[in-house]
């Protein structure tokens, strides 16, 4: 007989959000299994989980279901079977099946940053991803924001999807309302802070902001990035959002060096991790009934 399937937690998460990704899933440790759908985007996904000593499967998106498959191969349940005849293994097995049940399968999709040049697109192509993925999925964990009400009636359009689908909220329940809404404590966090700068053009940065915009600014095509956004006279502050997740020395000198090109001071606040964390637990849980 073969073993129950573990419940799977898919993830499909932007680009911009790899360092709270990694967060999340490097301090899971009841992963049973990890998958990450193969693309040409999660190279550094894949470098940060290794150094913390996670290292996932990985597979194109239309294999991901023979991976999955694979969970219910035959096991050791006869020679288990025979061991409950005695009162210690019996006790071992109980205890082993008891932590079994809180292990989930998490299956992560980390789309290209550069799908937000066009929201159109964007929406297009994490909608296809939802479907692609739902029929193998328990439960989808939508790592984004609203993105610019992008995705603000995704829970209406996909009512109907059997596959239940669980959002980044912040503590009022509200869905963020971006990256770096996510990385201030939530929409209140991020509305305060836009109300200190009023007057001030300010540019939000965190570390992979800080560590991507040049990338950012190739792929922009069709509008003049720097003139339009970093080169503009009412952009006078560079905010530095710290959320402790990485090498603050790096992490300050991108955030020095932008400053420095695009001629604006650097303020720090300080950032959180707590809505990920709790986002990810809370879809995780639903996934085990914990």
């Amino acid at each position: 007989m073969g073993s129950e399937p573990m419940p799977v937690l898919s993830i499909i998460a932007c680009g911009m959000l790899e360092d709270e990704l990694v967060h999340v899933l490097s301090k899971d440790c009841e992963l049973k299994q990890l998958i990450t759908v193969e693309n040409q985007d999660n190279s550094g996904l894949l470098h940060k989980l290794k150094l913390k000593n996670c290292v996932p499967r990985r597979a194109f998106l239309d294999r991901v279901p023979m991976l999955l498959k694979d969970e219910g191969r035959p096991d050791l349940k006869a020679p288990a079977k025979f061991l409950t005849l005695f009162p210690f293994f019996k006790r071992m097995l109980e205890k082993r099946k008891l932590r079994e049940e809180k292990k989930v399968t998490v299956v992560v999709n980390l789309l290209s940053m550069g799908l937000h040049a066009n929201l159109e697109t964007l929406k297009t192509e994490v909608y296809k991803n939802i479907r692609e993925m739902a029929p193998f999925s328990d439960r989808i964990l939508i790592f984004y924001g609203t993105c610019g009400h992008t995705f603000g009636k995704m829970e209406e359009d996909f009512a109907e999807l059997r596959c239940p689908l669980s959002f980044l909220k912040d503590k009022n329940g509200e869905m963020i309302e971006d990256c770096i809404s996510l990385a201030l404590g939530g929409n209140e966090a991020y509305a305060r802070c836009m109300l200190e700068f009023r007057g001030m053009g300010t540019i939000y940065l965190t570390p992979m902001w800080a560590s991507s915009w040049k990338r950012l600014e190739n792929k922009a095509k069709g509008r003049d990035f720097n003139n339009k956004y970093l080169k503009n006279s009412l952009y006078c502050t560079a905010a530095k959002i710290d959320t402790g997740l990485v090498n603050n020395s790096e992490f300050n000198a991108n955030v020095k060096e932008f400053a420095c090109k695009f001629d604006m001071k650097i303020t720090d606040l300080k950032g959180s991790v707590e809505i990920a964390e709790q986002s990810y637990l809370a879809a995780r849980n639903a996934v085990t009934g914990k």
